[in-house]
Formats: C-alpha cells, structure tokens, sequence
C-alpha cells in the first residue's frame, strides 16, 4: 500500500529502497562475481560499502539514506534563516525583537522539551509569523546510533508537544544534521520530511559567538538555508554580543544583493501547517503559504 511522500506529490511504498539499499545489492553481486576470481577481490566492494555507510550519516547532503533538503532555489537570488535548539528564555524574545525589525520571517527547529518548559515562546514564535520544525524532544546529539523505537519517540514525542500549540511541523532537523538509514521511515510514516542546511557558522550551539556573521557572510550564496543556534551564549559571551551577530549576518547578507525569506518560500513548499489543515489532510499550502517574504 502506498503512502504521499511530503517531499514530491507521486507515491511511493512504506519502506522505500535508498540509494544505501541498492549500493548494498550491488556491493554483494560484485562481490559474488569477483569471488570467482579471488576470495580478497570479493571483499573489496563489500568493505567499501561497509565505509560508506559509516561516512554517508555526517553528509546527509549525499542523500545515500534519504532524500534531505540542504538547500533551496538559487534562481531565486534569496536565502533563509533557521534557529536551531530553542526556545530559550535568554535568547527568543531578543531574536523575535531582531527580526521583526527587518520584516524577516524564519523557521526554528524547537526542541520538544524546551517548547513544552517556554510555551509562552512558542505562541511568541508563532503570533509573529514564523515557523517551526522538528528538532526531537530532548536532542540526544546520540539518537542516530538508538533504535528505531527511540527514534520514533523522540519524534512523536516532540511533534506532539508542538501540536498542543494548534500546529503541526511537517519539516525535520536531527541533532548535529546526522542522519541514518533508520530515519526514513519514521519520517515517511509521520508525514515529515528532513531539512538540514547549506550554509552555518560552526558555532557549536553558540559556544563560539565571535565570528558568526563574518563566517556567514563570508560564504552565503543564493539558495542556502542557513543554521543559527537560538539558545544561550556559552564561554562568557552575552545574549547581547550574539544578538549582534546575528543582526551583523542580517546586514551582511542583504549587502550582497540576496533577500532573506521564509523557508517555505524558499523551498516553494510548506514547512508547517494548521491543526485543522493537517487533521483534514490539506498540506498543500503552510503557515507562510509559498510566499517569498522580503
């Protein structure tokens, strides 16, 4: 039985086959046919493929498990700003502030647990326009190496928290952007579909402030999807400093000719929906409806 991949309108099966899953059949027919040759030659594709599969989780842009969104339409000459990790109490009023200064809408990959501690943050997020996603209930940075029950939890989990706010994420982000072959499925069978990123400051969830803005705008081009931490500054750096890094990457960007829009508009697809849209099925536009916001 089929079920609507949230990536591309066509049908697709429960458990689709991964690029991983016919690298795997292949590895083992050209192991099969080189073992006619020589035993050592057989194990070659099989520990390449072996290698591959313990590379490919920290590149999830080589979509080997998955398709994964890391970037958006770059005829469109405009980039989009995502915050990962909130809300936080030291940070998300002053970012919302920030944004709302420059007519900016983003998307924030919430942490269950946080959304559910600060619900007055999220109706913030929300009244204000922006999207949010989901970033797992507790971010385990170590949920991809879990088993696929945890996983799914950590994802029920989180999206039921952000449901109680009258809205239903239909984007992903995994911890640190690692992915595995395991994530598809629970994704599929919940409607989700995984964004990472194209562009980010290497920031180390704000554990390094200083540079931020130098190291965006340095390398933003058309298309990206940027990654920003909205949590609290660490190493004796204030909310103050990182909130003009992060005004300084708003200010950098638009000085290269780019615009800053939502994700949806962006992606040309939606990142979020209503309750009542997604209790009726009607995923067909988001909150942002498509629209490019400048």
């Amino acid at each position: 039985m089929g079920k609507t991949d949230p990536i591309t309108p066509r049908r697709v099966t429960v458990f689709p086959l991964s690029p991983a899953v016919l690298a795997g059949i292949g590895a083992i027919l050209i192991a099969i046919v080189l073992a006619f040759v020589s035993t050592i030659l057989s194990i070659i594709p099989l520990v390449l493929f072996v290698l591959l599969c313990l590379i490919a989780p920290f590149f999830p842009w080589l979509r080997f498990f998955m398709p994964v969104v890391t970037r958006g339409d770059k005829n469109k000459n405009a980039v989009s700003l995502t915050f990962d990790d909130g809300p936080s109490p030291e940070t998300t009023h002053l970012l919302l502030g920030l944004l709302e200064k420059y007519g900016i809408h983003a998307t924030h990959f919430v942490i269950g647990s946080k959304a559910a501690a600060y619900p007055e943050l999220i109706n913030e997020i929300l009244s204000k326009g922006h999207d949010i996603g989901n970033h797992t209930m507790n971010h385990d940075v170590f949920l991809m190496l879990r088993s696929s029950n945890k996983l799914g939890t950590e994802i029920e989990k989180c999206q039921d928290a952000l449901e109680a706010f009258g809205v239903r994420p239909l984007t992903f982000r995994p911890p640190a952007g690692i992915i595995n072959p395991r994530l598809w499925p629970q994704l599929l069978s919940r409607g989700l579909y995984c964004v990472t990123f194209s562009c980010r400051a290497l920031d180390r969830g704000n554990h390094r402030v200083s540079g931020i803005a130098r190291r965006i705008v340095r390398q933003v081009k058309a298309g990206d999807i940027i990654m920003l931490h909205d949590c609290a500054p660490k190493n004796n750096e204030t909310a103050g400093h990182w909130l003009k890094e992060v005004e300084q990457v708003i200010t950098g960007i638009r000085a290269k000719g780019l615009r800053i829009v939502s994700l949806s508009g962006l992606l040309g697809r939606p990142v979020m929906v209503s309750s009542a849209e997604a209790f009726s099925g009607n995923t067909a536009r988001g909150r942002s409806g498509g629209k490019i916001l400048s």
